[in-house]
């Protein structure tokens, strides 16, 4: 492992994802602590206002439950986890929503599971709304929707769901706050001869076996939850940092280059991850055909399709799935995510997005396939 000398990936990040676990929010279990929370919102704000996208991933509802309903100890029983998370995302959601607001940001609670992300039209649908609202200048406050939901409860982490969320969003970086200042090459509090890892590769086999153990009485993650987090992560292109979440402005030293905890380096480029795993998708589902203009497009200029330069629609696919893009004569020019299923394309086809209301029932977005879910075939 080499030392982290200041990196420019923090510095260039352009979006943004910031998990922060349970132990830290609510003060290792004593309620939500809104001077942490709002010294973070503070720096998300200040991100923001440099040009910054930046999603905050927040555990805490059922620690802040459980405190709220006078219980010492987690609970085993799901209807009382869910019953904790349910008062507990109250209290996290306002505090989240004040600090940002004093700080002139706006805020959105989204409540995920990962159901909503393996479900490709939903996967789609929060995608779409997430995007929106950072381009909206506004941060999402992002939890796991314990209420709803019980195996997510028992067996998933807030860790999971931020590289799942910077997958999402195709984030630069992706920053875990934590009680611990990164990872070590064992655990310290039992070898004195263990070092601190200040950078390595994302994915790395020999990252997992130094960080075993398991997670707080608060929390349900532990320091091997953050580096599987970040091979996750690591597959869209995006980095991950492990540190401290009591650092003092942990978060604007970290987007100024600062060598702060434990950087570990995606090794794939953001764009290329994306697009690669478009290029290689073996179960197309259909194709449109596309007239002259609209292939050289997509092809030349590297723009979206639109449903107007569509000359026919062939397949069965659902909104979310992967299509061919063929030119007049058949030829396989691209590929990418509909956002159409068939039946809707072939009523589209041919058609301005201004008469998409009144053929689907509906308005929806203006592209068959946006530039940014299509990648030209070889």
């Amino acid at each position: 492992m080499q030392d982290q000398t200041g990196s420019p990936v923090l510095r260039n990040a352009k979006r943004i994802v910031v998990k922060v676990g349970s132990s830290l929010v609510t003060n290792e279990g004593r309620g939500l602590d809104a001077v942490a929370i709002g010294q973070w919102c503070e720096q998300l704000a200040a991100l923001v206002k440099d040009g910054r996208e930046v999603i905050m991933v927040s555990s805490g509802a059922v620690a802040e439950g459980m405190k709220r309903l006078g219980w010492a100890t987690r609970p085993k029983a799901i209807h009382e986890l869910q019953a904790a998370a349910a008062v507990g995302q109250m209290g996290l959601v306002q505090v989240y929503e004040t600090k940002l607001r004093e700080n002139g940001i706006g805020s959105a609670q989204v409540l995920l599971t990962h159901a909503d992300l393996a479900d490709r039209e939903r996967y789609l649908n929060a995608r779409s709304t997430l995007l929106t609202l950072l381009q909206l200048g506004v941060v999402p406050v992002i939890n796991e929707n314990d209420t709803v939901v019980n195996d997510e409860i028992k067996f998933g982490d807030n860790d999971t769901l931020g590289a799942l969320v910077a997958n999402l969003v195709e984030a630069d970086a992706l920053i875990i706050l934590t009680d611990q200042k990164g990872l070590f090459t064992a655990d310290p509090r039992k070898d004195p001869a263990s070092q601190f890892v200040h950078q390595a590769k994302a994915g790395d086999a020999a990252l997992e076996a130094m960080a075993g153990g398991a997670g707080s009485s608060i929390g349900r993650g532990g320091m091997i939850t953050k580096i599987l987090a970040a091979k996750r992560a690591a597959g869209s292109g995006a980095s991950t940092v492990i540190a401290w979440g009591r650092e003092p402005q942990a978060l604007i030293r970290l987007s100024q280059g600062e060598a702060i905890g434990t950087l570990l380096v995606a090794q794939t480029q953001k764009m290329q991850a994306r697009k690669q795993w478009m290029a290689d998708h073996l179960q197309l589902r259909g194709s449109v055909s596309v007239d002259a203009g609209a292939a050289a497009k997509v092809r030349d200029e590297g723009k979206s399709l639109l449903p107007i330069g569509m000359t026919r629609v062939e397949g069965d696919f659902s909104r979310g799935d992967v299509i061919a893009i063929r030119d007049i004569d058949g030829t396989e020019i691209a590929r990418g995510l509909a956002n159409y299923s068939s039946a809707e394309a072939r009523l589209i086809c041919r058609k301005a997005s201004t008469e998409f209301e009144k053929l689907l029932g509906y308005t929806g977005e203006s592209e068959m396939v946006h530039r940014t879910n299509l990648v030209l075939s070889r």
